[in-house]
């Protein structure tokens, strides 16, 4: 697994737009045969203001590349860096441990 934090301060635009730019996407990656299932994703927003966190989970390699090959991936990664003001930061993690339950 492949498990990526993605992090920003949303800035520009209206959040109902954004939230529905999210939205297309997600519909993207579940309606693309080939990611379906091999890519999770989980955007979350502070309830204290701008801030957003993106998690994001590859089953493997060659599913974080299928989607780094995919239009509509790159135009939300212009989109989300357009929305953030260019303040996107992107970290790879990497699991120490988990509990048994997985939402």
């Amino acid at each position: 697994m492949k498990y990526f934090l993605i992090t920003y301060r949303f800035q520009k635009g209206t959040l109902d737009d954004w939230h529905a730019e999210i939205a297309r996407f997600i519909g993207a990656l579940d309606a693309d045969p080939e990611l379906s299932g091999k890519i999770s994703y989980r955007c979350l927003q502070s309830k204290a203001g701008p801030d957003c966190y993106h998690l994001a989970t590859a089953s493997d390699e060659g599913a974080a590349k299928a989607l780094g090959e995919r239009d509509f991936f790159t135009r939300y990664t212009e989109k989300c860096e357009a929305a953030s003001g260019g303040t996107v930061e992107v970290t790879p993690l990497e699991l120490v441990g988990e509990t048994a339950y997985r939402p």
